[in-house]
């Protein structure tokens, strides 16, 4: 089970690395107004640091990972979904979708907290 998970968190990883990059450059060519650019920025950036967070997700599962790294795998995915997302419908499309960011971002915090968890409980290599 874990390294079918494991999969999943790599192409996840990378699916939301292309998207990060693909809304990269939209927003450089979409006619913004540069405070909604450097928000729109600020969402991508994030995206871009978490694909990359998936992907050790989906490494550390395959490894020595746990229920908690599968835990954080989800809050990360959830996460993006919820702050990206919400700043994307927000500045691009003008779409408020009140209190989906900061629950994204409290995800993606858990996320990290739970990585490391799985981290400090994993079992040493026999």
């Amino acid at each position: 089970m874990q390294k079918y998970l494991s999969r999943r968190w790599i192409a996840a990883g990378s699916a939301a690395g292309l998207l990060g990059v693909a809304m990269a450059a939209y927003a450089a060519h979409a006619p913004l107004d540069p405070a909604a650019r450097g928000i729109v920025h600020s969402a991508v950036e994030m995206q871009l640091w978490h694909a990359l967070a998936l992907v050790a997700v989906g490494i550390w599962a395959r490894t020595a990972g746990s229920h908690l790294t599968n835990m954080a795998g989800g809050a990360f995915l959830l996460g993006l979904l919820g702050f990206c997302g919400a700043i994307y419908s927000q500045e691009l499309f003008a779409i408020r979708l009140p209190m989906l960011a900061p629950t994204g971002g409290t995800l993606l915090m858990i996320g990290w907290a739970l990585f490391g968890l799985s981290a400090i409980r994993a079992r040493p290599p026999a």
